[in-house]
């Protein structure tokens, strides 16, 4: 990671904005999970959003800017059946990205947290893994679950382009936005735990 940091900076001088969007997802109910196929998805998920921001800080630091944008999902603001892994790893990255922008804004580094729920990528498609182990009491659960998650694949209303549009929009705009939530809209409120909430030792939008 270092070598590909110092690289990147050789060739254009330096970085200003780091988007972590390298992740996957994993279907399997809590029990089925396997261990070996867990620990993979927290290395992909977390620890390599963990080891590029850790790369790039330093340059950020003496800089004294740059802006951190880590994608998380609407997945780290609830949890569903089937999914409870890849929402440990959602979870886990929208408690560190809440950490991270109290200890870099008075640095003058932002952070953007980004909640999407379904776009058209490869999500619930070929970058999708399963657990092998099935257990027929989640049949009516997990297993309904993981047949409907798979089925959206190709079909999901969220475009990624504008996706894609609007974290530059974020990061560009005056006062950094700090959390970005995009899902289809509700008929009813949705639950607090699912409201975004701005860190509270955060300032100027972040």
């Amino acid at each position: 990671m270092a070598k590909a940091v110092a690289r990147a900076q050789a060739v254009f001088g330096r970085i200003d904005v780091l988007v972590n969007n390298a992740g996957y997802g994993y279907l399997a109910a809590v029990e089925e999970g396997e261990d070996g196929e867990v620990r993979a998805l927290f290395d992909a998920n977390v620890f390599g959003l963990v080891n590029t921001t850790k790369a790039v800080l330093p340059g950020m630091r003496a800089r004294r800017s740059g802006h951190i944008v880590n994608i998380s999902s609407l997945g780290g603001l609830v949890g569903f059946g089937a999914t409870g892994y890849h929402h440990a790893t959602r979870f886990a990255v929208e408690g560190l990205s809440e950490s991270l922008a109290a200890e870099v804004a008075p640095l003058g580094i932002n952070v953007t947290i980004v909640e999407p729920a379904a776009f058209r990528t490869n999500w619930s498609g070929p970058s999708m893994r399963q657990s092998a182990t099935t257990i027929d009491d989640y049949a009516p659960t997990a297993d309904t679950r993981r047949a409907s998650t798979l089925a959206t694949y190709g079909h999901q209303p969220g475009d990624p382009a504008r996706a894609a549009q609007a974290v530059i929009d974020a990061v560009t705009a005056e006062s950094p936005r700090y959390a970005c939530y995009w899902a289809k809209p509700r008929t009813t409120s949705p639950p607090p735990s699912s409201t975004p909430s701005k860190p509270p030792s955060t300032t100027g939008g972040r």
